[in-house]
């Protein structure tokens, strides 16, 4: 094998994929090979790993302190790929699975291989130089052979909002035949200053999605991948539907899994724009935190109002479904009256968070037998949530796509139909006395819609005629006499259980 720098002709056998990634002294402000710390591979000794179909490589065509240039090789195994089941048929073709582009284009068996060979990297992780792994740095990347439905308009699309200067070159279907046209092949090239790592990631969840296919089965197990490795990026990327969709295989419940946990995430990442706002606290019980002159953020209004109507209610089993990182729960944990503390999410990182700032592993027995934790989409229908005393929907209603809320109310009032609900969601026309958010802008950039009052109430009232509940509403925060309360509360109640 030849290997050359980056703008020269590189040659490759027929059976290896090819990507390289490079970076200058200059780019990363420091000798280029410091590369190879970051991505935890000697440039001095080339790497092999096994990987599903093949083997891959990683060697450095050119290590000095001016520029250094990483090669990840993927040599696949043609005859492998097919006995393992996992090479790509083409349909309506009896040799479809020996007669493919699996073994030379750029797929989601490159997109294993880099997550298994830089995994450390990918996370960001660097002990032996992490003010390096922090930084943006300028990188070089090329894929000389990846499958792109879409062409090079798509390439464009997909890394343009990321930061990137995109270059895709199609690749003709023959070159010594110009009236063939094009492939559906392009050489990529990619020019940025960006984190090692998020340029990784990008690599990871748009190569496939570029082929629009995987040589693996996707399963539920995708959803957690794709939302770790979109961590800061695909949430508010404006294809995001498009990449979900492709990237798990075009399988709607997967993407709509996959979307609530991007929006959960984004919420776990950071609070709304106005609710680290201090507002004085509205009158909610003998027991409201309010004290004299003292002020207390939306977020925390908004909490404790929660948890003051489900002590109203008499609620000792309860759950709190899109706990997020579980702000919320470690409140009802405080109270002996709640029984039994059910915490769910759509986010498995969202209940990492949760287990960290509840301190599962240092919980008494007692306290840690009161408590449930378990991953669960609040638009499908889950078992584990029958028969419970009230369940809470915080902040939670405006996070997902309007077409969806129908399945929500489904399983939370059909299938869970606890005695009570309590929601709570933005109330839009109180936007105006917020300084701080544009006109026209909702209060959190992954909101799906804010409404107002008479819209809350009309969805509330469509949902008590449907499932036999009466409802009721709250102002959560200082009341204006003409825009509302900045969140509005609805409370409600099973008819048999009234």
């Amino acid at each position: 094998m030849e290997m050359h720098g980056p703008d020269e002709q590189v040659a490759w056998s027929n059976t290896e994929v090819f990507l390289t990634i490079g970076t200058t002294s200059t780019g990363l402000s420091a000798p280029a090979t410091e590369l190879g710390f970051l991505l935890h591979k000697n440039p001095a000794r080339p790497q092999s790993l096994s990987v599903a179909g093949g083997t891959a490589h990683v060697v450095y065509p050119e290590a000095t302190d001016e520029r250094c240039t990483v090669a990840l090789l993927l040599e696949v195994d043609p005859i492998a790929l097919v006995r393992s089941g996992k090479g790509r048929a083409a349909e309506g073709f009896t040799l479809g699975q020996y007669v493919n582009d699996r073994p030379y284009a750029a797929s989601s068996l490159l997109a294993v291989a880099l997550g298994k060979l830089f995994r450390t990297a990918m996370i960001g992780r660097c002990d032996a130089r992490p003010e390096l792994a922090a930084r943006a740095m300028t990188l070089d990347i090329r894929v000389p052979a990846l499958p792109c439905r879409g062409g090079a308009a798509m390439a464009a699309r997909l890394f343009s909002p990321l930061g990137w200067s995109v270059d895709a070159r199609p690749v003709p279907l023959d070159p010594e035949i110009p009236s063939w046209g094009d492939s559906r092949y392009v050489d990529l090239r990619l020019h940025g200053d960006l984190r090692l790592a998020d340029a990784l990631n990008h690599l990871y969840v748009l190569l496939p999605v570029l082929d629009d296919a995987k040589h693996y089965w996707v399963g539920s197990d995708e959803v957690d991948k794709l939302v770790r490795a979109g961590e800061g990026w695909l949430g508010s990327h404006p294809d995001r539907e498009l990449i979900s969709s492709r990237y798990l295989a075009h399988r709607k419940r997967l993407t709509d899994s996959a979307l609530e946990a991007l929006d959960r995430l984004a919420e776990v990442d950071g609070e709304s724009i106005v609710d680290s706002q201090e507002e004085p606290l509205a009158e909610v019980g003998d027991d409201s935190p309010a004290e004299g002159d003292r002020r207390f953020s939306l977020a925390v209004q908004r909490r404790t109002a929660v948890v003051e109507v489900l002590r109203e209610l008499g609620a000792r089993r309860v759950a709190d479904l899109g706990c997020g990182e579980g702000v919320l729960v470690a409140q009802l944990l405080k109270d002996s009256s709640f029984s039994e503390v059910v915490a769910t999410d759509v986010s498995a990182r969202a209940l990492t968070y949760a287990e960290r700032r509840l301190h599962v592993d240092e919980m008494s027995d007692r306290k840690r037998e009161r408590l449930r934790l378990f991953q669960s989409s609040v638009t499908y229908a889950d078992a584990r949530l029958a028969g419970l005393d009230a369940a809470v929907l915080m902040e939670v209603i405006e996070h997902v796509d309007p077409p969806r809320l129908p399945a929500l109310a489904h399983a939370v009032f059909g299938a869970a139909r606890p005695g009570s609900v309590v929601v709570t969601t933005p109330n839009s026309e109180h936007n105006v006395r917020f300084e701080t958010l544009p006109a026209g802008a909702f209060r959190h950039p992954d909101h799906r819609f804010e409404w107002t009052r008479a819209e809350f109430q009309d969805w509330a009232a469509s949902v008590c005629r449907v499932y036999g509940y009466d409802v009721s509403f709250r102002a959560v925060g200082p009341d204006d006499p003409e825009v509302g309360p900045p969140t509005q509360l609805a409370l409600f109640r099973l008819k048999e259980a009234a």
